[in-house]
């Protein structure tokens, strides 16, 4: 979690209780044993010396031997995946990667602050003593929960980062604070979120307090921040949290909690969200602008906090947005507010004034339906720990997302932009100023070109964001069109007062083509006027050109886009529903219709969970069994480099057993198993988005600022640099495998995890998001890119979600960052992670509309899916999910993860999933230095163990044997004494 200390997942008890179910029979067993020693020690006392002695000692002997044997058998068998993981042979970091990533955390960082507001130009201040209000200022975020956890217990502060650039900050404030909460509240997946925000009620501050402070600056700054968790979307409405219904609901993801500032009041009021400042926060903010004239207000969160109230102070001459900057970015904060850095990061999001008013508002949260309790006593029955709810969300607004609702909104007089927006997506400031100029359009067969360049004209060396735009033609009541969609952008170097650079931007134009769901069932480029744009953010022009394209062109079967292998058709619609979508026809005149709340809480169609699926139902008869156990003496190794679908891979899994293949692919959480038939070595994958994060395989890395703060650099490069930071560090420790970059969108402003996704944009989350994959693969990592689909919303995301979409937004926007990346790497070298949720009613692991029609058939992915933890949740089932294309089952101990159908349609289809994760594997740095017959340390560690054992136990053996002989002998003898003795007598 946040705050200093190691953080990292919690722990599995699934993983756990799944062990111990692994190897109960070997438990059942040693505890036979052990009653049978007992046993044969109790009846040995019949006899007399040393006969008694010599049968307990071998009872002893042979129960060691028989625990040697069992634990020898459950270490090499039920547990070998499981502790391949735990026992894994890791390295340790280097301190030149440890260094090279926090001086790259601090320039991500430094790029990826944004500076909304600089009344008179308050900032750069130079270096002198400064008041810091506010507790989070003493408790900063660093980055996210769960996989995105990241190690703080060397990381930079916002005190320290402060004083670092030369200022000297005020200790009395830093101490009160420290004093009144040491510790941040826990967002916990699995137990409970104490959402509590501390902060000091204004009339504790003693007036001495706030007269020294004065005395001592008469700048202030006030530092404010939120978090969300994996698992934990942020409160809509704090009364249900403050008053503790939620408790009542009956799921583990609204088990929120909050404890008052104040015994005089409460921070939130009924129909308040977590978005909007605490009371105790406002008073503190009152305080601070009625005591100095110059504050500065720095939001240190990922998730978009209601600003408006910063332009009701005049006192309030800046504002800075720095979300978790990682191990060092909060020095970058410090040099940002001296001058050292000059911000150049722009919103990755829009900042509304009022988040109750937002079109996704209605459809966010909780709801459960009613007409499902066989589904839920069905799944409760398959996992007693199962939520046991089906829940649905819909995404009603479809495309009409973030910048693309509000910018087209106001063209259709729908609303008063301004009156809705505080800042707009891909806005900024700067300490400079920057003229841009547009050159002409140059049209090629498939590609717009633009030269644009830039000139500082202010005083101050800084970076400038190119950001282009396009506008295409709209005719009412056809495909529904965004008014304003970011087109393609760049970053200049850094360049000197009066010094100019030209940036060449170029996008395809077959990207301004729209998913025609309803009609054509394909993308299609219509005829018309599309308005090319150069924009300061996705509001405000600076200059326009027309593209005009002559004739309508359909992008189906016959005409593919450029990188389709197969062309994009009506895949997903089954999970369309009953839903009404929010249309721009007539100006939104459904607007009111389509935003509105749920109304039905029955679902229609059928959802199944462990407990009602049953794989035998969907067996071929005409399958095949496969070639399984040959001994055609190949080694995976062999194949490195090879195609696809090279022959000689057939020959390969060939020799791969049933067995063989059931465990790799049940075994998969932080690994992908060794199998001994083919030689493929065990290699390690881990989490997480910010850097080495594993307590599995105890192994954490330099924790790097959000996917966020990147993406609001708008800089790929960065990007790359990040991506290339944790490579190495992952590949310090031989792990190859990394579970992100995460690439969901920012569909609301309460989403969990915004701090690990990129932005409420699908073109800019695609951008920096390859870029990152690109940098991970050149270090021989393959990334398992996630969540692969319509992970935006964290409540009940494992409890048989239903998600209600229709096809034209999933394509146009929640696809595209995937799409993306795998049609921009290498087959073989990139892995994707699916999603806990349901598509409609089909769960995502297990969709092959998804995975196979859609990932696989048109985008041409071969590589390896791998299911998100597979804590089974009373509908993850691995036949399922192997059928429908996924590989590999995200667990290190059995669960539903363990194949039970081998049926000729169940190997069939493993036999694909091995083949995918051979694939993906061999081409990775794990091969790179590949030695044949290598084993497991601890593997050689058991053997000499047994080694020492045996030699002990035979040596004893040998020993006692004598002892017994030789103590018989003297028994023997001394009763032939006694016997001659008393004869005499």
């Amino acid at each position: 979690m946040e705050g200093k200390g190691m953080g990292n997942v919690e722990v599995a008890w699934e993983d756990v209780i799944s062990v111990i179910q692994l190897v109960r029979t070997h438990l059942i067993v040693i505890a036979a044993a052990l009653i049978c020693m007992a046993a044969v020690m109790f009846i040995a006392g019949r006899w007399k010396k040393p006969v008694k002695g010599f049968i307990r000692f071998q009872s002893f002997m042979a129960f060691i031997v028989v625990v040697a044997l069992v634990v020898n058998t459950m270490l090499s068998g039920a547990l070998y995946n499981t502790l391949n993981v735990v026992l894994s042979d890791k390295g340790k970091l280097s301190q030149e990667n440890i260094d090279h990533s926090r001086q790259v955390i601090e320039e991500i960082t430094g790029e990826g602050i944004v500076l909304t507001k600089n009344k008179d130009s308050f900032l750069p201040l130079a270096p002198q003593k400064i008041n810091v209000f506010g507790w989070s200022s003493t408790n900063p975020i660093y980055g996210g929960t769960g996989s995105g956890t990241v190690d703080t217990t060397t990381a930079v502060g916002i005190l320290e980062g402060l004083e670092n650039a030369g200022f000297e900050t005020n200790s009395e404030l830093s101490d009160l604070y420290v004093n009144y909460r040491a510790d941040r509240p826990v967002i916990s997946i699995n137990e409970g979120q104490e959402w509590t925000l501390p902060e000091v009620p204004a009339s504790k501050y003693p007036d001495n307090m706030i007269e020294y402070a004065k005395e001592f600056s008469d700048t202030a700054v006030i530092v404010l921040s939120r978090t969300g968790g994996e698992g934990t979307d942020l409160p809509q409405d704090m009364g249900s949290i403050m008053d503790g219904s939620t408790m009542h609901v009956g799921t583990k993801y609204l088990k929120g909690s909050y404890v008052n500032n104040s015994v005089e009041y409460a921070d939130f009021e009924a129909g308040q969200s977590y978005l909007e400042p605490s009371r105790t926060e406002a008073d503190l903010v009152e305080m601070v602008c009625s005591e100095f004239e110059n504050v500065i207000v720095v939001y240190n969160g990922a998730n978009t906090l209601e600003l408006d109230w910063t332009n009701d102070y005049e006192q309030i001459k800046s504002v800075l947005l720095c979300a978790g900057a990682g191990a060092t970015g909060f020095n970058a904060l410090g040099n940002v507010i001296a001058g050292n850095v000059n911000p150049s990061g722009k919103t990755v999001d829009t900042w509304v004034k009022d988040l109750k008013q937002a079109p996704y508002i209605n459809n966010i949260g909780h709801f459960a339906y009613t007409n499902t309790k066989d589904v839920e006593e069905a799944a409760k029955a398959a996992w007693e720990k199962a939520d046991g709810i089906v829940s649905f969300v819909n995404y009603t607004e479809g495309i009409y997302t973030g910048y693309r609702f509000y910018e087209t909104a106001a063209e259709e007089k729908l609303i008063n932009y301004n009156d809705h927006v505080m800042y707009p997506f891909g806005y900024g400031l700067s300490y400079t100023t920057f003229d841009q100029k547009m050159g002409e359009l140059q049209i090629t067969e498939d590609s717009i070109r633009v030269d644009v360049t830039v000139t500082n004209t202010g005083d101050t060396a800084g970076k400038e964001v190119v950001e282009l735009y396009y506008s295409p033609p709209y005719v009412n009541g056809g495909i529904e069109k965004s008014s304003v969609n970011l087109a393609a952008f760049g970053k200049t170097d850094l360049l000197e007062p009066g010094k100019s650079q030209t940036l060449t931007i170029s996008f395809p134009i077959e990207d301004m083509a729209s998913y025609d769901t309803y009609g054509a069932g394909a993308y299609v480029l219509e005829s018309g006027d599309y308005e090319i744009s150069l924009r300061s953010d996705s509001h405000n022009v600076i200059e326009r050109k027309v593209y005009k394209a002559d004739r309508t062109i359909l992008f189906d079967k016959d005409n593919p886009h450029s990188d389709d292998v197969v062309a994009a058709e009506n895949r997903l619609d089954f999970a369309e529903g009953d839903v009404v979508y929010l249309s721009r026809a007539d100006g939104f005149a459904n607007y009111e219709e389509a935003v509105k709340a749920p109304e039905n809480f029955e679902l229609q169609g059928e959802v199944q969970g462990n407990g009602t699926y049953n794989p035998e139902d969907y067996n071929n008869p005409e399958d095949v069994m496969p070639i399984t156990g040959a001994d055609n003496d190949m080694e995976l190794f062999e194949l490195r480099g090879a195609g696809y679908d090279d022959p000689r891979w057939e020959t390969l899994l060939d020799q791969v057993t049933v067995d063989e293949m059931v465990e790799l692919i049940a075994y998969g959480g932080h690994q992908t198993a060794a199998v001994d038939s083919v030689k493929k070595l065990r290699t390690l994958d881990t989490d997480g988005p910010a850097g080495v994060n594993s307590s599995t395989l105890g192994a954490f890395g330099t924790g790097y600022c959000s996917e966020i703060v990147i993406a609001q650099t708008w800089n790929e490069e960065l990007a790359a640099k990040a991506a290339q930071g944790i490579s190495r560090e992952f590949t310090d420790y031989n792990i190859v495998g990394w579970y992100a970059p995460s690439m969901n969108l920012h569909r609301s402003a309460f989403g969990g995890r915004n701090f690990e996704y990129y932005s409420e944009d699908s073109l800019l989350s695609s951008k920096m998001a390859l870029a990152e994959v690109s940098a991970a693969v050149e270090e021989g990592i393959y990334p398992y890119i996630k969540h692969f689909v319509l992970n935006e919303q964290e409540i009940n995301r494992n409890a048989l979600l239903c998600t209600w979409f229709n096809e034209q937004s999933v394509r146009e926007l929640y696809l595209k960052p995937f799409e993306y990346c795998v049609k921009n790497i290498e087959k073989g070298k990139l892995a994707v992670m699916s999603s806990y949720n349901f598509l409609g009613t089909e769960w995502a692991g297990g969709c092959t509309a998804l995975l196979n029609d859609i990932l696989r058939e048109e985008w041409g992915f071969r590589g390896m899916v791998i299911s998100d933890y597979f804590g089974n949740y009373g509908y993850m089932d691995a036949d399922r999910a192997v059928r429908g294309g996924t590989d590999l089952m995200l667990g290190t101990a059995g669960n539903e993860a363990i194949m039970t159908d081998l049926s000729a349609t169940s190997v069939t289809a493993m036999r694909q999933a091995v083949k995918n994760i051979f694939y993906v594997t061999v081409n990775s740095a794990a091969y790179e230095e590949y030695t044949p017959g290598t084993i497991p340390s601890w593997m050689l560690i058991l053997y000499i163990t047994d080694a020492v054992i045996a030699v002990l136990v035979l040596l004893t053996e040998i020993l006692m044997i004598r002892s017994f002989i030789k103590k018989r002998k003297d028994s023997i003898r001394i009763e032939a004494v006694n016997a001659e003795g008393e004869s005499k007598e």
